[in-house]
């Protein structure tokens, strides 16, 4: 239960208003009296109906799908905050959309991720919080604080509880080379052996190399990803793990799940047992379809909002 002398205000758009709620009911206070709406040519109109003025606010906003549409309602909400005389302003992304353009892959391409940063700044945020960015170095895009959040200890205390002793004779994959980094953490705190889903493309080839570095003949694995959008480098890599590796049982895990195109149909015919998400983004209409589990990180983001308004570190949470 939050007690301080300087009043806090939670406010949400409509990106996902049931995990702000639930992030309230972990703090003990309620979501603030707002709404956002658009007029019919598509433009955001926000209205907040209490006072702000002085007040400690934190904007529970994530920029999925439709993202232009979410990110705008973000931008608005925090400019009639700070119009508003708000203390200060605490921007909580769940979801950082645009967070995959952080870089230059070929020539005259944006960095948009920063263009969306330098955006959320100029609006009047004073700090941001996110889970699971991409790339990490996206906190380096913002001009103000921007506390990443971790996602593996809520996956690690999801799978300690449903496999109990044989976790540790599991592998944790990471399904390309990229997340290795993340992977390792989870593995670790899981006590499990790791393994590599190495895919390539060859110079004048039409179909993609793909090898298993590591043992996992015979063995249940789980799959660690950051993103599942389209599913198809999941699907794939599952599907790998078994006809290449020899796996038993495969699992899966990631913080977003965007789920666009033909993600659902893939997951559904694929041969992974369970893929595991996080709330960050709402869950999908078809999740039992698709053998989906959606696990709250409300706690997590509830009790970071809580440091954050009695100003005690929260270095554990965050990379």
């Amino acid at each position: 239960m939050i007690t301080h002398e300087r009043s806090i205000k939670v406010l949400t758009g409509n990106s996902n208003r049931k995990l702000a709620e639930d992030v309230c009911r972990a703090i003990g206070i309620s979501v603030g009296d707002s709404d956002v709406k658009s007029f019919a040519d598509g433009e955001v109109s926000c209205s907040i109906y209490e006072s702000v003025r002085g007040c400690e606010v934190f904007i529970i906003q994530s920029t999925c799908k439709p993202v232009n549409q979410n990110l705008m309602e973000l931008l608005v909400m925090i400019d009639a905050c700070r119009r508003a005389s708000a203390g200060r302003i605490t921007a909580v992304i769940p979801y950082f959309g645009y967070a995959r353009q952080d870089r230059k892959t070929k020539s005259r391409d944006p960095i948009s991720a920063k263009l969306v940063a330098n955006m959320i700044v100029t609006s009047g945020a004073d700090r941001i919080v996110t889970m699971d960015l991409h790339a990490a170095q996206i906190q380096g895009f913002f001009d103000i604080p921007a506390d990443n959040l971790l996602s593996y200890p809520v996956f690690a205390d999801y799978y300690a509880k449903k496999f109990g002793d044989a976790l540790h004779d599991m592998v944790v994959v990471s399904p390309d080379v990229g997340p290795i980094a993340r992977a390792r953490k989870f593995a670790q705190s899981l006590e499990s052996n790791l393994a590599i889903v190495d895919r390539r493309m060859p110079e004048g080839a039409t179909e993609e190399e793909i090898h298993i570095i590591g043992d996992v003949e015979g063995r249940d694995c789980i799959l660690f990803a950051d993103i599942v959008d389209t599913a198809y480098t999941v699907v794939s890599a599952a599907k790998a793990l078994a006809e290449i590796g020899g796996a038993r049982r495969i699992y899966a895990c990631a913080t977003h799940g965007v789920l666009s195109d033909l993600a659902i149909e893939r997951l559904t015919e694929s041969n992974i047992e369970q893929l595991a998400l996080l709330d960050t983004i709402p869950e999908h209409p078809d999740a039992k379809r698709a053998h989906l589990k959606y696990l709250t990180v409300a706690p997590v983001f509830g009790e970071a909002i809580e440091r954050l308004y009695k100003e005690i570190p929260i270095t554990k949470f965050v990379f």
